[in-house]
Order: structure tokens, then C-alpha cells, then sequence
């Protein structure tokens, strides 16, 4: 009886391990920076059952983290799993806030994840290849990108989702490296200015973006994101806003990623009906 006990445990974990999503490292080359860029990517189980295409969800690591930071920091292949999409985590350096800088070109991760690592991704997996079922979703700098690639990329993204984003650079010249991308804020001021997501969020009308921001009662980027809320809703701009107990940690993105996905996945599911 015991052997046979055994044996169901090892069937069930066996099973358990079949039935969950794929996690790859890819190198993706990016021309705009003569150098392979990696990134994760996570396939649902149900990408190998049929033919069919998924839609994708780009999820962007913070200040100090790499592409793999997402898998190892939450359940997001899980997640994955659970809502049927592809989702890629490109590398975004460690402090690149996800624009083309334009004093440093090492650090053009605009074009790279908008344009390069899209392509690439169209190209080789089952994607629905068209804006409406692609999203961006990121934390803290990750946030930022997402926004901002999502502003600048209208005709790419059709979703974005920053949790706890650095929505404005500017209360933060002499922060995570920021000033060695764009230069500093006393003589590059006009970088500050046209970089920062509350800028580039005046020129949004309503419905050309599902937007979602969580950010944490305890978290440093509290009062940039509520800006950003007063801005949004003085331009009419729909969006959904959740401030929710917690801080800058993984403990606060492992529950907002769990919040969060469901808003993804009902933009696809309203962007797929006839």
C-alpha cells in the first residue's frame, strides 16, 4: 500500500510538471546596440496543445534587476498558465529606464524592446502579432518603460501596467543612474522634462490606451503616481488607480502582478470579441 502511495505522489508531481508553462533564456540581437540582449520567456502549457496564437504580455524588471528578476521574484509562469499568454521579460540593463538614451549608445532599450525583441518574438513564436493583444506590465523602473514604451508605441502596445512606477524622473536627479542616461537635470533639463511618463501623458486622449496603476501606501513613488492619477483625470483619460497597503518590495508585486493580470486578460478578451 505504501508503494502504491508512492506511485501516485510520483504520477501527480510528474503531471503537476507536464501541465506547467515553459521558462526560456533567449538572446535576442539588437542591431541598435551591436550586442545579443537576453531575455525570458515563458510559454503557457497550452501553447503546445493546438496551433493557435496567444496573445503577449511584456513584463519590464526594475532598477538593479535583470530579465530574469520576474520569474524568479513572483509566480508569473504560473500566471502565465493561468490566463493563456506568452510573456517575454527582455533585459533592460540594470538602469536603462527604457528609453534610447541620448548620451550613452549602450543604452538604446527603447528601440530594442519596442521594435527589436517585438519583432523577434512575432516572428518566432505563435503570437497574435497586432497591438491589441500586446501589453506591457512593469515595477518601479519597469513601470516607467511601460508607460512610456506604451505612450510612444501606440502602434505597438495596447495596455500598460506599472506597479509602483517611477512615473516622473525629475524629484530624483541623483537616483539609480538616471543622470549617466540623459545627463543631469541642471544641464540637460529638457531630458527630464520630455523623458518623464507625466509629461508624455498630455498628449493621451481616452481610449487609446487600458492603463492601470498599483502602487503601494508605503512606497516612495507614492506621490509621483498620484500625479500622474490628477493629470489622467483632469485630461479625461480613463484608467483604473489602486493604492493598496504595502511598499517597494516583492511582497507588494507579488500580490499586484496577481491583481493585475486579470485586468490584462480582460482588455484581450474585450479587444478579441466580434
Amino acid at each position: 500500500m505504501r508503494k502504491l502511495s508512492r506511485i501516485v505522489v510520483l504520477l501527480s508531481l510528474a503531471m503537476s510538471s507536464a501541465l506547467a508553462a515553459s521558462v526560456t533564456t533567449v538572446s535576442i540581437d539588437s542591431r541598435a546596440m551591436g550586442r545579443g540582449i537576453p531575455s525570458t520567456l515563458i510559454l503557457p502549457d497550452a501553447y503546445g496543445e493546438d496551433a493557435r496564437r496567444f496573445p503577449t504580455v511584456y513584463l519590464l524588471h526594475g532598477a538593479g534587476g535583470s530579465h530574469a528578476s520576474w520569474n524568479e521574484g513572483t509566480d508569473i509562469a504560473a500566471l502565465s498558465d493561468e490566463y493563456g499568454v506568452i510573456v517575454v521579460c527582455p533585459d533592460g540593463g540594470k538602469t536603462s529606464w527604457y528609453f534610447d538614451s541620448p548620451i550613452d549608445p549602450t543604452y538604446q532599450y527603447e528601440t530594442f524592446v519596442a521594435n527589436e525583441c517585438v519583432a523577434f518574438i512575432d516572428a518566432t513564436y505563435r503570437t497574435k502579432a497586432h497591438r491589441d493583444s500586446r501589453a506591457l506590465c512593469g515595477l518601479s523602473m519597469g513601470g516607467h518603460g511601460a508607460l512610456f514604451l506604451a505612450i510612444r508605441h501606440r502602434d505597438v502596445f495596447s495596455a500598460a501596467v506599472a506597479l509602483s512606477g517611477g512615473v516622473d524622473l525629475r524629484p530624483f536627479p541623483n537616483n539609480w543612474d538616471i543622470k549617466k542616461r540623459i545627463g543631469s537635470l541642471e544641464t540637460h533639463k529638457e531630458n527630464w522634462e520630455k523623458l518623464s511618463v507625466i509629461h508624455l501623458a498630455k498628449d493621451l486622449r481616452d481610449g487609446e490606451l487600458a492603463i492601470s496603476l498599483d502602487c503601494g501606501e508605503g512606497d516612495f513613488f507614492l506621490d509621483v503616481n498620484r500625479a500622474l492619477r490628477a493629470r489622467l483625470l483632469e485630461a479625461g483619460v480613463s484608467h483604473d488607480y489602486l493604492e493598496m497597503p504595502g511598499k517597494h518590495d516583492w511582497i507588494y508585486w507579488r500580490a499586484a502582478i496577481k491583481r493585475q493580470m486579470p485586468f490584462i486578460a480582460r482588455h484581450f478578451e474585450k479587444e478579441d470579441s466580434p
